[in-house]
């Protein structure tokens, strides 16, 4: 059973007054819970533990979802509920569980709400599981003019606008669909650092001196099957039965997905709104005092989508957290026409972030993490 808050902070672990490392950054575990306890992040029922991750706390969803008629951002000084009014078509009772149809939008008031000192900005992203069910979920704050942002010193109430493309799910009140890291400050990003952390960590396993960094590191897919099989992806079905996001290890990937298998030299076609699963070539290792986010979409490398829950947790592929061999899982989605990638086309790029402090856990087994020494692995609510 999970910690609640009031157990959360026990005295001989207190590291709430210790001085952090650096001054600006993401923020981990015990920050985070720091933030909790001083009530910039409240809720309306108790913390778990189980929510705050080593760099990000999962977001839980309210007991109303509201079905819209498009998605919206409310616009500088305009609250959600006010395009709620204006937008909404009917309202649904999340409490003992209701289906959310692919292809609908739905906005959905969560639990969590915000106080924030003027130094501490957020960022959201979906949750890995939500990304691999190809469940289109972004964050909304009132007087928003972009998604996934929370603004320095924010004060008020967190939304989450969800629309499952590929399967239509079940959720409740209190599912995690999404999650949000803090930052404290504008610290600065090179690729300097970036070639010198790499140099240190050996961020992605490639081929020595085969490293491409530009703006992030460069991560590429493998079509060839890396695992020594031809499985290389799947592909998701287009008329199958609603996956309820609870249940873990629990449907036959044969009723959701078709198989993927390599093809010796030939590329992967992606027809306009498929939706593939498919593994990055490299290991991917994110070291105890860093942060790493996927960068999504980059029209330079073709009209197509990668990996839109790119959040990589301290100690993702941590040999010492045991991660090593951990490989990125890319959710792809093609746009408009169709498109051939290749096997070790740049399909992505990781941007690591500093964090203030490292935290007191890490990604991997101090917090049964489902997606560590991955290879190509569908979402945990699949038979493995």
């Amino acid at each position: 059973m999970a910690e609640t808050l009031g157990t959360l902070f026990p005295e001989a672990r207190d590291r709430g007054d210790a001085r952090p490392q650096h001054s600006t950054g993401i923020l981990p575990y015990q920050a985070i819970r720091e933030l909790v306890r001083s009530r910039e992040i409240e809720a309306t029922a108790e913390i778990a533990d189980a929510q705050i991750q080593p760099a990000s706390i999962d977001l839980r969803l309210g007991a109303t979802a509201y079905r819209v008629r498009a998605s919206f951002l409310p616009g500088k000084g305009v609250p959600v509920a006010a395009k709620i009014d204006e937008l909404g078509m009917h309202a649904i009772d999340l409490t003992g569980g209701a289906v959310l149809e692919k292809g609908c939008v739905y906005i959905i008031p969560l639990i969590e709400a915000l106080s924030l000192s003027s130094r501490i900005s957020g960022t959201a992203n979906p949750k890995s599981s939500t990304g691999r069910l190809d469940v289109f979920t972004r964050l909304i704050t009132d007087g928003a003019t972009e998604f996934d942002r929370v603004k320095g010193g924010y004060k008020g109430p967190l939304y989450a606008e969800i629309s499952p493309r590929a399967f239509s799910i079940l959720v409740r009140k209190g599912s995690r669909l999404n999650q949000l890291r803090f930052r404290r400050g504008s610290p600065a990003h090179s690729d300097s650092a970036l070639r010198r952390l790499h140099e240190e960590v050996r961020l992605v396993h490639s081929a020595e001196g085969r490293e491409n960094i530009d703006r992030g590191i460069a991560i590429t897919v493998d079509l060839t099957g890396a695992d020594g099989g031809d499985l290389v992806g799947y592909r998701a079905r287009k008329h199958t039965g609603v996956i309820d996001v609870e249940k873990i290890d629990h449907y036959a990937v044969s009723d959701f997905w078709e198989p993927v298998r390599a093809r010796g030299d030939k590329g992967l076609i992606l027809d306009p709104n498929d939706f593939h699963i498919l593994a990055s070539k490299e290991a991917v290792t994110v070291p105890p005092d860093h942060a790493a986010e996927m960068v999504p979409y980059d029209t330079l490398v073709g009209e197509f989508r990668v990996h839109y829950a790119g959040f990589f947790d301290p100690g993702f592929g941590y040999s010492d957290a045991g991660g090593a061999g951990s490989r990125a899982v890319l959710e792809v989605r093609s746009h408009e026409v169709p498109f051939v990638i290749e096997d070790g086309q740049v399909v992505g790029r990781l941007v690591y972030e500093r964090l203030t402090d490292v935290p007191d856990r890490l990604y991997g087994r101090d917090v049964g993490s489902s997606y560590q020494r991955q290879g190509l692995m569908l979402a945990k609510q699949f038979k493995r």
